[in-house]
């Protein structure tokens, strides 16, 4: 029996990328994963838990109803919406600043 070859970036057809630099994780990404997340947490349980309080009407049922039903699921989805923009950007920008200078000449 031929001895089991483990599939590579090579054998697979796949390309590898850059390795994940354990120092992507700095400060900008970690206050944007704080923000969205606790927004994530005032939507979700904090409309949820003050659901009685929030009885002000809004597109034909209270506030808190609408928030329980499809009011936190519509933010949850902008809220990832804002995250892949946020983090394609950063990576855009981390990639132009260790891109190499241009030659001249």
């Amino acid at each position: 029996m031929p001895p089991a070859i483990e599939p590579t970036a090579e054998h697979s057809g796949m390309t590898t990328g850059v390795p994940f630099a354990p120092d992507l994780h700095d400060a900008r990404h970690l206050w944007l994963k704080a923000v969205l997340l606790l927004l994530w947490l005032l939507v979700t349980f904090v409309t949820s838990f003050f659901a009685r309080d929030l009885s002000l009407p809004f597109g034909g049922w209270t506030f808190g109803y609408w928030m329980a039903a499809q009011g936190a699921v519509l933010v949850f989805i902008v809220l990832t919406i804002v995250y892949c923009g946020a983090m394609d950007r950063f990576e855009r920008a981390d990639a132009d600043a260790a891109a190499p200078p241009p030659r001249h000449g």
